[in-house]
């Protein structure tokens, strides 16, 4: 039997609760520094308090939906649904704990049979949410030298390495969600990742980059396939599709090397 559709209902479902977790988020933001309390408590209370605003949401409108979410436990009953939603309730937590910091994210996805196809990515402190259901077109090409977002802390030597063969700049930023959304703004113009995420890192915002048309890949070129046994997925390419090939070879050459 084919595994059931997604809907209008659920693409809409999505955007509204990562729009709803995201104002969630900056109201207890803005509270909570208001407040004084430390960076922990911050980031404490922003992935329970997200995580039980997504799951209440999910439970009461999909309620026969599998879930994993990166704050709860993992219910392997998911693995005998066809559809399950993969969310990420605060992605960036340090970022999210260093106010005024934007690059922080609310993912919400959903994969029919491994597929990722509904997803929406909420940047809330620009009260923006991306999702499968108002895709757009990538912006044009800017023209320079392309832009390679990575990780503030800890950019994968496969990034560093593609940069400099397409004579690129590196871009760093927080979230993985907010990386992905910045190649689909047209901030940025790949995204490539290597060395360690799960599958709630990434299902929303692959969703969405495949919606706005943006190539989306393993970085070996093999498609991203979600609700493993282990949801352990260390690895991705997102970019304009004119610099997919040309990443992708680059990509290949970084591993028979390494």
């Amino acid at each position: 039997m084919s595994p059931p559709a997604a809907t209008d209902l659920d693409h809409r479902l999505a955007a509204d609760i990562a729009l709803e977790t995201g104002r969630l988020l900056v109201e207890l933001r803005t509270r909570l520094v208001a407040d004084g309390v430390d960076g922990r408590t911050l980031k404490d209370e922003g992935d329970r308090q997200a995580h039980d605003h997504i799951v209440d949401r999910q439970s009461a409108e999909r309620p026969d939906d599998g879930l994993l979410s990166e704050e709860g436990a993992d219910d392997h009953a998911r693995l005998a649904r066809q559809r399950v939603w993969i969310v990420d309730p605060l992605d960036g937590t340090r970022e999210f704990s260093e106010p005024p910091r934007i690059d922080w994210a609310v993912h919400i996805a959903m994969a029919v049979d491994g597929e990722p196809v509904v997803g929406a990515v909420a940047l809330p402190a620009e009260d923006l949410v991306l999702s499968t259901g108002s895709p757009r077109r990538l912006p044009p090409a800017h023209g320079g030298p392309p832009r390679l977002v990575v990780s503030r802390s800890r950019p994968p030597a496969a990034a560093t390495f593609l940069a400099d063969e397409l004579d690129g700049e590196l871009v760093p930023m927080g979230s993985a969600g907010a990386k992905v959304m910045a190649v689909l703004l047209g901030r940025a113009d790949v995204y490539a990742h290597s060395g360690g995420q799960y599958e709630w890192d990434s299902c929303a915002p692959i969703a969405v980059a495949a919606a706005f048309g943006a190539h989306t890949s393993r970085v070996d070129g093999s498609p991203l396939r979600y609700n493993r046994p282990d949801p352990y997925l260390p690895d991705l390419l997102v970019c304009r599709p004119e610099l997919a090939e040309r990443s992708l070879h680059t990509l290949a050459a970084f591993e028979a090397s390494a």
